[in-house]
């Protein structure tokens, strides 16, 4: 690294540039995709386990209120299932079904796509998509040690 690169620098230049592809890629509705409030619900799910609506509502700090609306939505579409407590019965267990998978799969593919027709149509350089490959392991490792 050169004597003139300064971490913090270089971390405020990463987080601002990272932020706005994060938030252009979000932005991009992707047909018959999820809403934001159903891919959270539905992240969370699939890399917690199952958990109760209200625990779902808590890890990601919205209302039960809206966590109820958005996982009966989810319900309604096959994407999540309700399953009784083994510990209480009188409570619901929420898990991803097979098809909540693949809609996940579906919409991170959908991103990946829309990033590559970014990377072909944006007049990038050869060696520009070198830097761009060599940068991805690096970033995937800073986010690691965070």
């Amino acid at each position: 690294m050169s004597d003139e690169l300064n971490p913090g620098e270089v971390a405020t230049t990463l987080l601002a540039s990272l932020s706005v592809l994060v938030r252009r890629v979000r932005q991009v509705p992707v047909e018959g995709g999820l809403t934001m409030p159903e891919r959270t619900a539905l992240s969370h799910l699939a890399r917690s386990g199952p958990t109760t609506s209200s625990a779902l509502a808590r890890e990601v700090q919205i209302t039960a209120q809206s966590m109820g609306a958005t996982l009966g939505e989810l319900r309604a579409r096959g994407l999540v299932e309700r399953r009784p407590d083994p510990h209480d019965g009188r409570r619901g267990v929420m898990s991803v079904t097979d098809a909540g998978h693949q809609a996940l799969r579906d919409k991170r593919n959908a991103r990946a796509e829309l990033i590559a027709r970014a990377l072909t149509n944006g007049e990038f350089t050869p060696a520009e998509l070198e830097q761009l490959a060599a940068s991805a392991p690096l970033l995937a490792r800073l986010a690691q040690n965070i």
